[in-house]
């Protein structure tokens, strides 16, 4: 009797070893978080693998990354010591709070399928700075790759801010150099939605890599000096440079690679 007991007793615990470990706890809006140090299960549509390197966790319906310096020869006058730091952030009703100019009714993607990324970035004074940016969820771990490895090579940004700050008008924020998302607007002389109303596209240093048409107009008017592209300038964007390549990996093209009328300020997911 009692030896039956302690068998009883010991596959009892035996049974609580074979059970006890890790186990995935689903996080408010639908991400998983893992326990006692176990995996990630992705959320949906945001992905929760590594970005170039860093560790990547999962909150809600956000996503952070964090990562050491890439290694290699260090560049004057910059430091070597900063880590990049992104964020991803989701929420409907969030993001139409935060897009007050940039989505409205009627435009052809719902927030609820935007993500807001907050990053770190190297400014023209070669500082580091937070700045944020609007793209599609789906595209949201593949761009935060993108300006982790910017960061990486220290390609200088002068601002990044939603359009919002500039009540959604394109032209305000090219000409305030401006690096740029999500904005719900037509093709400028068109009455196509632009790539940049679905978060498919991401305007980069608008004023140091201007659109330029076959006849020779520039977009925006102060960045005529750039247009020339034989011109030295830090921040513009060059065939087959860091950043294509960058944007390249994530399977997004370049508009200075467009025939006739250039767009070097100008990545997308679609190449249009």
């Amino acid at each position: 009797m009692r030896r039956g007991l302690l068998l009883l007793i010991a596959a009892a615990m035996a049974l609580a070893g074979c059970t006890s470990g890790t186990t995935a706890t689903p996080a408010p809006g639908g991400a998983m978080t893992s326990a006692a140090g176990g995996g990630t299960t992705p959320a949906p549509g945001d992905g929760t693998t590594s970005a170039a390197g860093g560790a990547a966790t999962t909150s809600g319906a956000g996503a952070t990354v964090s990562s050491a310096p890439a290694g290699g020869t260090a560049v004057k006058g910059w430091s070597t010591t900063r880590r990049f730091h992104g964020t991803i952030v989701g929420g409907r009703s969030y993001l139409i709070g935060r897009m007050r100019w940039s989505w409205r009714r009627g435009c052809p993607i719902d927030p609820a399928r935007l993500r807001l990324l907050q990053v770190d970035y190297w400014g023209f004074d070669r500082r580091v700075h937070r700045g944020e940016l609007v793209v599609h969820r789906d595209h949201a771990r593949r761009i935060l790759v993108v300006l982790e490895k910017l960061f990486k090579v220290h390609y200088p940004i002068q601002r990044m801010r939603l359009v919002d700050a500039y009540r959604a008008d394109d032209d305000r924020s090219m000409a305030a150099n401006n690096t740029s998302g999500v904005n719900c607007r037509r093709v400028s002389g068109s009455s196509h939605w632009s790539e940049h109303a679905f978060g498919r596209a991401i305007d980069l240093n608008p004023l140091r890599n201007p659109y330029v048409t076959r006849s020779g107009r520039v977009s925006p008017p102060a960045g005529r000096p750039w247009a020339n592209r034989a011109r030295a300038g830090a921040a513009m964007i060059r065939p087959g440079d860091k950043v294509v390549r960058a944007f390249a990996a994530a399977g997004w093209r370049w508009g200075g690679y467009w025939s006739g009328s250039r767009d070097y300020q100008h990545f997308s997911a679609t190449g249009r």
